[in-house]
């Protein structure tokens, strides 16, 4: 396998191929109604939702991902150095007994890109159990398809100025990019207004997470905040 690590030709974020697009469009639209009830579930809650998707966003390196949900944790009442916890992996800190196996869980399922340990997975239904287990999960797919929107979006610019996305081809990447144009040229726009108040950008991951640091977590005695 050729290495690409530090290599300025190659465009190294993750992006969809044609194939994991439709199987991730046809997950998500299959599981619309789940996705709904997640959002409502006080166990997980907005505040914890957020928190997983600035972790995986955080691995995943999309810019605008990075933008709009540094934006909504401000808007939320986060702190600056809270937030920055987040997208430096650094939240063990910060994160609540509750959240934290989450928290670990989705920087594993970001850094295997998608091929979890199933020991972490069961670990994750034994702490929070199936139900809310799966639906930090189903959170997970949901950011980890916008990451891979964003990304994907930027793969045909980068083409255009000499980096090549790995395993993609250009006729893919050009169409992704005009059917999505009419979402994320808008988002580009904002973002350039308020560059000020844009995040620095997402650290790389700080290693491998065990399945011993989710072990090593007790269930609080009390109920979580209903974020």
């Amino acid at each position: 396998m050729t290495d690409t690590t530090n290599r300025t030709d190659v465009y190294d974020k993750k992006i969809f191929t044609p194939s994991l697009l439709f199987s991730d469009l046809g997950y998500l639209i299959s599981h619309g109604r789940a996705i709904g009830r997640a959002m409502k579930n006080p166990e997980v809650g907005r505040d914890f939702i957020g928190k997983i998707m600035m972790v995986v966003t955080a691995i995943n390196g999309c810019t605008y991902c990075t933008w709009f949900h540094a934006k909504q944790a401000v808007e939320g009442g986060m702190s600056q150095e809270e937030m920055q916890s987040m997208f430096d992996l650094q939240f063990e800190a910060s994160a609540t007994e509750h959240e934290l196996p989450g928290l670990l869980y989705a920087q594993h399922y970001a850094e295997t890109n998608r091929q979890p340990d199933p020991d972490m997975t069961a670990r994750l239904n034994d702490f929070y159990g199936e139900t809310t287990a799966r639906d930090v999960m189903l959170m997970i797919r949901v950011i980890f398809f916008g990451n891979l929107l964003g990304n994907t979006f930027d793969a045909f610019p980068a083409r255009l100025k000499g980096q090549k996305a790995p395993g993609s081809n250009a006729l893919f990447e050009l169409l992704f990019w005009i059917a999505t144009a009419w979402l994320m040229l808008p988002t580009k726009w904002l973002m350039r207004e308020k560059k000020g108040d844009d995040p620095d950008q997402p650290a790389p991951a700080t290693g491998p997470v065990s399945s011993a640091r989710i072990a090593s977590r007790r269930p609080s005695a009390h109920p979580p905040g209903r974020g």
